[in-house]
């Protein structure tokens, strides 16, 4: 294979310009299985609710790479020893974090595959690749584990107060224009220390956390948890879910063969091999998207009005509350859309159901941020803070819905 002589620099409309610091990142960007993630969508459907929220995984992976740039620089000026190894290490983890994700992300993370997520197949990729270049990633691999001996390695790379997040919510923010998603990040790497093998944030930067958590609980309801988009996701895993029970009847229904290969075999983690791996691979958002366009003309009633329903984004009625919903309630609904249908039971639960979400933008029981006093000791930011708020948002918030269809 014929190595790049030359290094790039990607012209990115949140920071400028991002360059490659190194060989080996030039390359694995340059692989087929990283070039996918132009064509998988940061945020699944959610440009059915902002219309500007078309980015993709590639420019977040290599926005979390820029942050992890000026991360390293930062913790080296403050003593901190990572060595070329580790700093190669920790950029390629970085960049295929999220390299694991299906079409239209989170919202084909149960449907193609069982008894997995995203991170597992991330990691399947990452080791793929480390065969073909010849161990350059163990090193990668250990730190994305989190079996790396410096702790801050992986608190860099997943964490509550990692590369990640920082680039997904001010790249979010921006590309779905809701402005209280904006965060420093600049100054919050700025503010990072080590302590302890542990990564801490400088007292100074305490207000910089706080503006964190409050815009990760701002996108998580406005965006992330916005109810029209729980609704189109919803639709999304219910019109696969009845493609495959057709697939399984005998139903050869019209679609790329990669999907068709996830419609017609049940595929868990254990069987996940290097062969379903690089199926997997072909898979991306146009695969989904090309079916449900044939899909909505197909005779079955079911699989037709859903596929339509997301195409055309007349999506179903959404109503969010306190206490769960109540079955009875809920047994109505399905039996008047059965009988005005002709529907059976088992069909009209498509187009009736209920569920719940959460949102919890701090938990101080995983990793959690520990800011380091002007006298050296370490405290939690949620104690340490003025702001009673944050002690709110350690608090874990369930919401319940009902979705049904309109008239």
């Amino acid at each position: 294979m014929k190595k790049a002589t030359k290094l790039k620099i990607f012209n990115d409309p949140i920071y400028g310009f991002i360059a490659i610091p190194d060989p080996l990142i030039f390359e694995l960007i340059g692989e087929p299985y990283f070039q996918r993630l132009r064509r998988i969508s940061q945020m699944g459907l959610s440009y059915l609710v902002y219309p500007g929220a078309h980015h993709t995984r590639f420019h977040h992976a290599l926005g979390c790479m820029h942050l992890m740039q000026e991360a390293v620089q930062v913790l080296r000026l403050k003593a901190v020893e990572i060595t070329e190894e580790e700093e190669t290490g920790l950029y390629a983890a970085i960049l295929l974090h999220d390299i694991g994700h299906g079409p239209f992300s989170h919202a084909m993370e149960h449907s193609i595959v069982s008894g997995t997520n995203h991170e597992q197949i991330s990691l399947e990729f990452m080791q793929a690749l480390n065969d073909k270049f010849n161990g350059s990633l163990t090193m990668a691999i250990e730190i994305f584990r989190g079996r790396h001996k410096k702790l801050f390695l992986n608190q860099l790379v997943s964490s509550q107060l990692d590369m990640d997040r920082m680039d997904y919510l001010k790249r979010d923010s921006f590309y779905t224009g809701v402005a209280e998603g904006n965060i420093n990040a600049e100054r919050l790497i700025t503010m990072l220390n080590v302590v302890d093998g542990r990564l801490v944030v400088q007292q100074k930067g305490i207000y910089s956390v706080e503006k964190f958590l409050m815009a990760r609980r701002f996108m998580y309801w406005q965006v992330y948890l916005h109810k029209t988009g729980i609704v189109a996701e919803q639709l999304l895993i219910r019109t696969l879910k009845r493609a495959k029970e057709l697939t399984a009847d005998g139903d050869a229904l019209p679609c790329s063969e990669p999907l068709r290969f996830f419609m017609t075999h049940k595929i868990n983690r254990d069987d996940f091999d290097r062969t379903i791996l690089h199926t997997f691979a072909k898979l991306d958002d146009t695969d989904i998207l090309s079916a449900l366009k044939t899909w909505q003309d197909h005779p079955d009633f079911v699989l037709s009005h859903l596929s339509g329903m997301i195409i055309n984004r007349r999506l179903l009625k959404i109503k969010l509350r306190k206490k769960p919903v109540d079955e009875m309630r809920l047994q109505q609904y399905v039996m008047k859309f059965a009988k005005k249908h002709g529907l059976t039971e088992h069909e009209a639960r498509y187009f009736v159901f209920g569920g719940r979400i959460e949102n919890q933008a701090y938990d101080q029981r995983h990793q959690n941020i520990d800011i380091l006093k002007k006298n050296g000791k370490l405290i939690d930011v949620a104690k340490a803070s003025d702001q009673l708020n944050l002690k709110a948002l350690s608090k874990k918030v369930v919401k319940n819905y009902v979705c049904y269809p309109k008239g």
